[in-house]
């Protein structure tokens, strides 16, 4: 089960972490998509801005343009004097004679197409354009402004028949006489088929409804052979256009949307539209109508639309690119976690194993240590039960009075293996005291002598022991009891290895650990015995190994749990016929300065 949960998790991890990669790359490329398409749109909207600032300009130099040619016409018919003359005597017939020629020629050459001569009361003396209405009086703000500044005045002028006219106005005058007014006009349809030609738009011109009426307006239509719209819109009537027809999307709605000073987009006949307007000023600077410009952008937006398939292309197969990437990259961290997961169960199972196998070897100890006790105390209990006997004996068979000082004799045999199993007990009672650990401030020097003083009370041969210390006044923190006991076992077995003038050598010395390097302070006891041979120091620290017959077992592995307890390490040198060296050393941590105040052993 742990193995197939350890396989099933690398596949989480990577679906957690592919799914919102890819999200992620997606949310980036559609923001992107996004902020190409509103580049785009700007683009073509101040482009389109552009066109209609170029539209609105174009359209008053055009305007101006026409004006100074109308200015010199009307200024060749007022050196005419012929035509002074008949203006002055209300003539109708001299002024067609003299000017009629020369309209034809402005109307043929110069798109002329009004030409008025007025009396100073504002009275219509002769249109050219239409000979037969005369009389009326004309009330035009072109005219007014001639009459005020007694000046040409010029611009446009939306007529009482729906015409939308560039007029000139200029009063004719001789001295301080003034004769009347002399007013050139022109129809402005060929200016915008010029502005659709020089800018590439096409251009859709509006009046507002407010200032015509539809009668009057239809008849200038029918007039001027034009074919405008009044239902189109509610609010203005199309005057002139220069497409064939009306884009079907281009209703109320939203010339409202393009009034309010906004573009818009539209499709007519598989072709976008992006549409905007300039307003139109008569004038007096009345805002009469308006110039919808309306510009093509299929050929621009297929530019667009293949530039952004292929930018979007080009960004899918990147970010397949990255994802693939990363898929590889999370695809080896798996297998990495995988084999690490692997390796991992694979140390807990180990380490469980070892775990079984300590616990085997503990009980397997355990049961030796047993067996050890058992075999110490069977071997003086069967003694005693033999001599127990024995003695039953001699106190009589079959009524028959025993020996009294063989009775005697076989209980002192009984009470001294009684005390071998006493002596036994209390040395074992000893060991397992030896876990009981309490360090404290100790000067060496007076542990070695007392010890040393202790081994020499203990020891009938008498053997020389000699001190060799590197540091007199070292102070370890340790336990001095246990560290007396485990020294005092080290003598005792440097003795019983030792023959008759040999001496005993103890050493403490600075002296750093062999493997870690760490700091520390080495205490020996080295012995100039037999030696021990290689397959017994390999058993020297496991309990109740010994090779001596009134030996336990238990001196060395005693040894070597005091120095575990301290933290530190047992180690022996040995060689047959040259003597043993046992040595304990104990980790710096365990040192304090010699002027530290010991605690009392």
């Amino acid at each position: 089960m742990n193995q197939a949960s350890s396989s099933r998790q690398p596949k989480r991890v990577k679906a957690k972490f592919i799914g919102p990669f890819a999200l992620v790359l997606a949310f980036i490329m559609g923001v992107f998509a996004v902020a190409i398409y509103g580049i785009e749109a700007r683009i073509r909207d101040r482009d389109l801005a552009e066109r209609s600032t170029a539209v609105a300009n174009l359209f008053a130099q055009k305007l101006d343009k026409d004006t100074n040619l109308m200015m010199a016409a009307m200024r060749a018919l007022t050196t005419n004097e012929a035509m002074e003359r008949a203006l002055r005597a209300g003539d109708r017939a001299g002024l067609a004679r003299q000017g009629g020629e020369l309209f034809a020629r402005l109307r043929d050459d110069h798109r002329i197409t009004h030409l008025y001569l007025t009396r100073p009361d504002f009275v219509t003396l002769y249109r050219f354009h239409s000979p037969d209405e005369y009389g009326d009086t004309i009330a035009r703000v072109t005219l007014q402004q001639a009459h005020e500044r007694q000046a040409a005045v010029h611009g446009l002028e939306l007529g009482a028949m729906g015409t939308l006219t560039l007029r000139l106005v200029m009063p004719w005058r001789r001295g301080d006489a003034l004769f009347g007014y002399i007013e050139v006009g022109e129809e402005i349809e060929h200016m915008i088929d010029e502005i659709r030609r020089s800018l590439s738009v096409d251009i859709l011109v509006l009046v507002d409804k407010r200032h015509l009426q539809e009668q009057q307006w239809r008849r200038g239509q029918d007039l001027m052979k034009r074919s405008g719209e009044w239902e189109r819109f509610a609010t203005h009537a199309v005057q002139a256009q220069t497409t064939e027809r009306l884009p079907a999307a281009l209703d109320d709605r939203l010339l409202t949307q393009l009034f309010a000073g906004r573009t818009a987009e539209i499709r007519d006949g598989g072709r976008s539209l992006h549409l905007a307007v300039v307003p139109v000023e008569d004038a007096g600077g009345v805002h009469i109508g308006d110039l919808v410009v309306m510009r093509d952008i299929s050929a621009l937006e297929a530019t667009f639309q293949w530039s952004m398939a292929a930018v979007l292309l080009i960004s899918l197969l990147v970010a397949g690119g990255v994802l693939g990437m990363f898929y590889l990259a999370l695809d080896r961290v798996e297998r990495d976690y995988r084999r690490q997961h692997d390796l991992e169960h694979q140390l807990l199972r180990l380490d469980t194993e070892h775990r079984r196998i300590l616990q085997m070897e503990k009980l397997s100890a355990l049961g030796t240590m047993v067996g050890g006790i058992a075999h110490q105390l069977n071997n003086p209990l069967v003694g005693v039960v033999n001599l127990a006997q024995l003695a039953e004996r001699e106190l009589g068979e079959n009524g028959k009075p025993g020996d009294p000082a063989r009775t005697r004799e076989l209980l002192r045999e009984i009470r001294g293996a009684g005390e071998d199993c006493r002596a036994f007990v209390k040395r074992m009672l000893a060991f397992t005291k030896v876990s009981c650990f309490e360090s404290r401030p100790t000067p060496m020097a007076d542990l070695i002598e007392d010890t040393v003083l202790l081994f020499r009370q203990t020891e009938s041969r008498h053997l020389p022991v000699e001190v060799r210390l590197a540091d007199p006044a070292a102070v370890l923190t340790v336990d001095p009891v246990l560290i007396r006991h485990a020294l005092f076992n080290l003598l005792v077995n440097a003795a019983q290895a030792t023959s008759d003038g040999g001496a005993i050598v103890i050493t403490l010395a600075r002296e750093a650990e062999v493997v870690s390097g760490l700091p520390g302070w080495t205490l020996a006891v080295s012995d100039q015995g037999r030696g021990m041979a290689p397959e017994v120091m390999e058993k020297i620290f496991v309990p109740f190994y010994t090779t001596r017959s009134d030996g336990t077992g238990l001196g060395l592995p005693v040894v070597q749990h005091v120095a575990l307890l301290h933290e530190g390490q047992v180690t022996v040198s040995s060689e047959p016929g040259h003597g043993t060296r046992f040595a304990i050393w104990l980790p710096e941590r365990h040192a304090l300065p010699p002027d530290n105040e010991p605690a009392p052993t």
